[in-house]
């Protein structure tokens, strides 16, 4: 099916025939041997992707409950979790650590800004934290955090340190045998979604966990979950044959197609595309009189959050850019009516971006402020072209 709307927002992403096409795949027992196949094949996948040699876990479910199976089988009620936050999503690891009776503290950025690893290095100081909560990408602010810098800073206290990779899997470097300086200096936990850069429908909770990690939940007798306890997991994932709760068969198979697509590009490649992607949209809406909330050196790969010039009224721009088949997102908290978040991760294209830079000056210049749409169109190619041959 061709898709009639360019779904630019931060998720769910554009999906692409092949992914469709698995996804309406005949349905199949879940015990069958040829689903069982598939099933297989796409956890050998994410294990690539995430350079794992812990384990992964693909269950059905929202990466809100990837979030929760990440906190609920490393950290147990009364132990301390840092949480860094850099905007509304990373605020969410707070309230899911209390409801498991966990303590926990939040260092919060200014919203566009990274938290300084100096200031995570001096609350880890006071001792006793079992964990640490980084969102790779906020989707609220377009914020990417640092893991060369808050890495090594979390490890050399002792602390697990766990990725939310929600906006950022597959479109970002998240190599859990990568070492931040000491060979015990590694991501111990990454979890993410299924509609974001792998560009599959949502439904998908992907997490992998490494072996501190899973050590972590092998100490604990007993945890407050059992959909959640990743140790009634652990059996189908090493073989999808056996059962504990039907899985989602037809997501599998699109999940399945999603991750043979990110590797038959390549993951460096990937990266490289994400990357010059965000530049290149980024550098063509400044060219309007935009401004990116998000400071230098802290803007992502997979979405921006774009600060209106003075007098664009919101609610109307996103609606006629809709009605010209362009769907963006509206910010959030304090920024509402202020910014718009557009996503250009997963299977977003050159051609797609540009005709989203189009319609974008197209629809400023409607509501009578002069955006030069050749001038920024000119800028996008530029800048995504020039940083591909980088």
């Amino acid at each position: 099916m061709k898709n009639k709307e360019m779904l630019l927002i931060p998720g769910p992403t554009p999906v692409v025939d092949d992914i469709y096409d698995a996804l309406a795949s005949e349905t199949m027992a879940h015990t069958d041997p040829r689903f069982v196949k598939i099933f297989e094949n796409s956890l050998q996948l994410t294990k690539q992707m995430f350079n794992t040699d812990g384990e992964v876990f693909v269950v059905s479910g929202s990466g809100t409950l990837a979030m929760e199976m990440a906190i609920v089988n490393t950290v147990a009620p009364g132990e301390k979790l840092l949480v860094v936050s850099h905007g509304y999503f990373g605020d969410r690891f707070i309230q899911l650590g209390e409801a498991f009776g966990i303590e926990v503290t939040a260092l919060q950025a200014e919203w566009g800004k990274q938290v300084d690893a100096e200031a995570v290095r001096a609350k880890l100081a006071e001792g006793g934290y079992k964990a640490v909560t980084v969102t790779h990408v906020d989707t609220s602010t377009g914020v990417a955090a640092s893991l060369d810098k808050l890495v090594p800073v979390v490890k050399a206290a002792g602390a697990l340190f766990i990725l939310d990779g929600v906006c950022a899997t597959a479109a970002i470097d998240e190599n859990m045998n990568k070492e931040y300086g000491s060979p015990d200096y590694k991501i111990d936990v990454v979890l993410t979604g299924s509609q974001k850069a792998i560009g599959v429908p949502p439904g998908l909770g992907v997490l992998a966990f490494g072996p501190k990690a899973l050590a972590a939940r092998e100490e604990r007798e007993r945890i407050p979950a059992y959909y959640a306890d990743i140790k009634n997991w652990q059996p189908i994932m090493q073989n999808p044959g056996k059962y504990y709760a039907t899985p989602a068969v037809n997501m599998v198979y699109a999940f399945n197609k999603g991750m043979e697509i990110v590797m038959e590009e390549g993951l460096e490649q990937r990266f490289r595309r994400h990357d010059a992607l965000g530049q290149a949209v980024r550098a063509a809406l400044t060219t309007y009189g935009m401004q990116v909330l998000a400071e230098e050196g802290a803007e992502a790969p997979t979405l921006s959050c774009i600060l209106y010039p003075e007098g664009i009224d919101d609610a109307k721009f996103r609606q006629m850019l809709a009605a010209k088949g362009m769907i963006v997102a509206g910010a959030l908290a304090s920024l509402a009516g202020k910014a718009f978040r557009i996503g250009h991760m997963g299977n977003v294209t050159k051609e797609m971006m540009v005709e989203a830079v189009r319609l974008i000056g197209e629809t400023l210049n409607e509501m009578g402020y002069e955006a030069r749409v050749d001038t920024a169109v000119d800028q996008f190619v530029s800048v995504y072209e020039g940083n591909l041959k980088m």
